[in-house]
């Protein structure tokens, strides 16, 4: 282990301790440095690296701090991460989509407030609006599913789903321009997805979801190999980066 992979390891155990709670400032470089027993250049290169990581926070002319640690934060660059894997692991993210939507659509039915049954509802009406505009619609449609998972309660659980949608988010869009009897489809799921979520009927939530993530899936897998895939499918969306939620 090199000398900034033990300075990372220490400050992770000092912060999982309490020694460093969220929020707190950590002590000067030098002061650190003789605390983890090392000199201050590793020191340094483990802020940098947790900086990163978002476990801490570089505050120019202040110092340096412990986040919230919070777990959308902490796991908010997954979807970088993945996004740098290859074109071969896509269907790998709709299998594991289709694992963990359908599962937290039921989790969402039994939590869901009428406050964020009523977002979910406004986003399912703009999609409606939008079914001409396949990219507008790609977003409301990210949006609906975000809505949804922040229905769970589990910070978490959005924050995975959330970066592991976004490496689909370009095929989706595919789908939605070559086959435009999708539109119409994925509108009629999200309907049944929404009246279930309604209902607070966590089973039929539960099917609802996974025959709408196991449609999309089954279409990408049959059209993957056609000589008309676009180039950069599989690359990261730009869909994205839309101004509207992220799924």
């Amino acid at each position: 282990m090199s000398l900034t992979d033990e300075a990372i390891s220490r400050i992770r155990e000092l912060v999982q301790s309490g020694r460093f709670p969220a929020g707190s400032k950590l002590p000067a470089e030098h002061e650190l440095a003789a605390e983890l027993g090392v000199s201050r250049s590793p020191v340094r290169e483990a802020v940098k690296a947790l900086s990163v990581a978002r476990v801490l926070d570089v505050r120019r002319g202040d110092g340096t701090y412990v986040t919230s640690l919070a777990p959308g934060l902490l796991l908010a660059g997954l979807g970088s991460a993945l996004e740098m894997m290859g074109a071969s692991t896509l269907l790998e993210f709709l299998e594991i989509r289709r694992l963990l939507e359908p599962a937290a659509t039921a989790l969402a039915a039994a939590r869901i407030t009428d406050e964020q049954l009523a977002v979910v509802f406004q986003h399912l009406e703009a999609m409606r609006e939008a079914a001409d505009d396949v990219e507008l619609l790609i977003v409301h449609d990210a949006a609906f599913h975000r809505a949804v998972s922040l229905a769970t309660g589990n910070e978490s659980l959005t924050a995975l789903l959330e970066g592991i949608s976004s490496r689909t988010l370009r095929a989706r869009a595919w789908r939605a321009t070559v086959d435009r009897g999708a539109v119409h489809l994925t509108l009629d799921q999200h309907t049944a997805i929404y009246t279930a979520l309604a209902d607070r009927d966590a089973t039929v939530a539960m099917a609802t979801a996974l025959v709408h993530v196991h449609t999309s899936e089954r279409w990408l897998r049959t059209h993957l190999d056609d000589e008309d895939v676009p180039v950069g499918l599989t690359e990261p969306s730009d869909l994205a980066d839309a101004p509207a939620d992220r799924p």
